[in-house]
């Protein structure tokens, strides 16, 4: 009986996400390096289309925990209110992996280069989740 158990949950968690493959880590990957893109044009807007549009977001920064894609973007607006702020961005991924099915999660580490303001730099951990056929970022949480 523990085995059928076993077996049909094996199945079901298979049945609800496929395994990962070398395209979903290719996909990651494009969406991180289009939103340096994004970034580095001044498109906050854009950028963001690597995050779930969903209040249950979550983005851990210095200042704390925000909850909500909206609160997310609004929260960037704030912290980067122009390009010099901006500055450019730089990516550099130091560990990806799929701990489960339809899940990646990335740390890396960011630098802007901000001649009139002050390079930032830190770290990042991205918990993704691949929701309707699509990798968003469903938890991010960067120091810096």
């Amino acid at each position: 009986m523990r085995n059928w158990l076993f077996i049909a949950f094996v199945m079901a968690s298979t049945a609800m996400g496929h395994a990962q493959s070398a395209q979903d880590k290719k996909d990651v990957l494009a969406i991180l390096n289009r939103q340096v893109t994004d970034w580095n044009t001044g498109n906050i807007r854009s950028f963001m289309n690597g995050y779930w549009e969903s209040d249950s977001l979550m983005f851990v920064g210095k200042t704390g925990v925000t909850y909500g894609y909206n609160a997310t973007y609004k929260g960037y607006l704030k912290r980067y209110p122009d390009r010099a702020t901006m500055g450019k961005l730089k990516f550099t991924y130091i560990n990806f992996s799929f701990p489960g099915p339809g899940v990646a999660f990335v740390v890396g580490k960011f630098h802007l280069t901000r001649p009139e303001k002050g390079d930032l730099e830190g770290h990042y951990t991205l918990l993704w989740k691949k929701i309707k056929g699509k990798w968003v970022i469903v938890c991010d949480h960067t120091s810096g």
